[in-house]
């Protein structure tokens, strides 16, 4: 009877009848549940905000137009008593001096957790995600033209494309999300994203970095997220857990709210909203990359009963 009232059962099932399954029986999801259309749109986003906000007249003025909002310089942004550009104050990290001892803490931080819970293969991909991520930053920061296209102030010519200081918080929680417990990774990847969403917003106001350059940065992170994931072995891939609903609705409003709170100026309220916005969104891609998808492939396939 159980054989016929339950017809979505998996055509081979080792044990004996009514026995709990296996660990093995459903170590993460398969390549059918991870496929590489993820990896794809990521990286075709990274080039849309590349063409759009680089390539193109009115990407360019609307970007730069933002520099002429306000006074010049980061003073009267609400973070910049953290951001270490004042003199004596200690950078939040990865901002100024930080971001080198940020990085290298974060890389010894995945090491010590693949040697602790022995998780070989994800921690190499957590590793590759972190190193691929920054060391792509610099060649494509390098390398990708920025053209004058509206007769830009020399000030505004420097590329930035994409934000280094905003790479580090993105690839550092993709990474950790890696190597962490499956019961843990909603939590990990919530502190991640709050992180995330300070950092990207408070690059953007500070006028280091343009909204565009944050939000590609965050994209090639989740790219080199995609395809880690995707090239790991199944028996290797992050498990499929259901985070909690509430989580979600937390971690989304705390982060707008980090981003609204670490974009802000006192002299001028668009330049401000357009910089939480661009941190908040940097934060909800790097949600969905590490727990959005991992919740829907365990909605989908329910565990077996016996």
């Amino acid at each position: 009877m159980t054989q016929h009232d339950s017809p979505t059962l998996p055509a081979h099932r080792p044990g004996a009848p009514g026995q709990a399954p296996e660990a093995h029986d459903a170590p993460g999801p398969s390549r059918a549940a991870r496929p590489w259309m993820p990896a794809l749109l990521y990286t075709l986003g990274f080039l849309a905000v590349y063409l759009l906000a680089v390539c193109t007249p009115w990407g360019q003025r609307a970007e730069n137009a933002l520099f002429g909002l306000g006074k010049q310089g980061s003073e009267e942004a609400w973070i910049y008593p953290l951001s270490g550009a004042e003199y004596g104050s200690t950078p939040l990290p990865p901002m100024e001096l930080s971001a080198k001892p940020t990085l290298m803490a974060g890389l010894a931080v995945i090491v010590v957790l693949t040697l602790v819970r022995r998780c070989w293969w994800p921690g190499c991909a957590a590793l590759g995600v972190v190193l691929v991520t920054t060391g792509g930053k610099e060649v494509l920061k390098s390398h990708l033209p920025r053209p004058d296209l509206v007769g830009a102030p020399a000030n505004l010519l420097d590329q930035g494309f994409p934000s280094g200081h905003t790479v580090i918080p993105a690839a550092l929680t993709l990474a950790v999300v890696l190597v962490v417990s499956p019961r843990t990774r909603p939590y990990v990847a919530s502190a991640g994203v709050l992180w995330l969403a300070c950092i990207a917003a408070a690059s953007a106001t500070m006028g280091g970095h343009r909204p565009g350059e944050v939000l590609g940065a965050t994209l090639l992170a989740c790219a080199c997220y995609g395809v880690a994931v995707w090239l790991l072995p199944s028996a290797a891939a992050p498990v499929a857990t259901r985070s909690p609903r509430a989580l979600t609705v937390v971690t989304l409003t705390a982060a707008l709210a980090v981003a609204l709170a670490s974009g802000a100026r006192d002299d001028t309220l668009t330049r401000s909203l357009v910089s939480g916005a661009a941190g908040f969104v940097c934060a909800a891609l790097v949600w969905h990359a590490a727990v959005g998808r991992p919740a829907r492939a365990a909605r989908r396939t329910p565990p077996a009963r016996g």
